[in-house]
């Protein structure tokens, strides 16, 4: 697959843009620039993906702003070897950045369309996630928890129970609460039931689809 010098190039500017517009975590831009984003977008948008935007993928869906990746896994404070379950797979981008820090990914995706055509894509680049289920994200991922980290790549309007029930104590979830718009906000466990909470601003996410019918994976 395909990454040029002009790619390696145009990921620099990108992430001297990020280190510019304040992500702080040099591990996550280290690793953002070994990723080659062109590859999990439309081959009519290559164009665009060194720049800082979000654009659509399939079944309605998007591949989120660089910004917003990076400032979401610079909250989630990954260490390499941590178990860690994204809930949308989407295009597969966080999830590559997420196995590019050394996590390992539990994945969740309810676009079967996106599931299906995300595993290809991984088969082709050789990225290899411990598990990727297609599946309800409100219910995470119940038979492998718990996990050090959680990370939802999608709005909720509430804060599913069940992933903050599969987080260690200690562990963090990251996720954008809203509607219309969305708040990123921070969980992390400190005891059996309990939890500090911290807000850090308003994003704009495609919606965090329920299953209304039953397990669907």
């Amino acid at each position: 697959m395909n990454d040029t010098i002009k790619h390696k190039g145009l990921r620099r500017q990108l992430i001297q843009l990020l280190r510019d517009k304040g992500i702080q975590s040099e591990t996550v831009l280290e690793a953002m620039e070994l990723i080659p984003r062109h590859l999990f977008m439309d081959p009519s948008l290559v164009n665009f993906a060194y720049e800082d935007q979000a654009y659509p993928i399939a079944a309605d869906q998007t591949i989120s702003q660089p910004f917003t990746v990076a400032f979401q896994t610079e909250l989630l404070d990954v260490q390499p070897g941590h178990k860690v379950l994204e809930i949308g797979t989407g295009s597969g981008y966080q999830t590559a950045l997420l196995l590019e820090l050394g996590a390992q990914v539990y994945s969740i995706e309810r676009q079967q369309l996106l599931f299906k055509k995300t595993q290809r894509l991984f088969s082709k680049m050789g990225l290899r996630p411990k598990k990727m289920i297609f599946g309800d994200g409100y219910l995470g991922m119940p038979t492998e928890e718990p996990f050090d980290r959680i990370i939802v790549t999608a709005g909720a309007p509430v804060v599913p129970k069940p992933l903050l029930n599969q987080l260690i104590v200690g562990g963090k979830l990251v996720i954008p609460v809203g509607v219309k718009k969305q708040e990123m906000i921070r969980f992390t466990r400190t005891g059996a039931t309990t939890f500090d909470q911290e807000k850090f601003g308003e994003f704009r996410f495609v919606p965090l689809l329920e299953n209304k019918t039953g397990p669907i994976n």
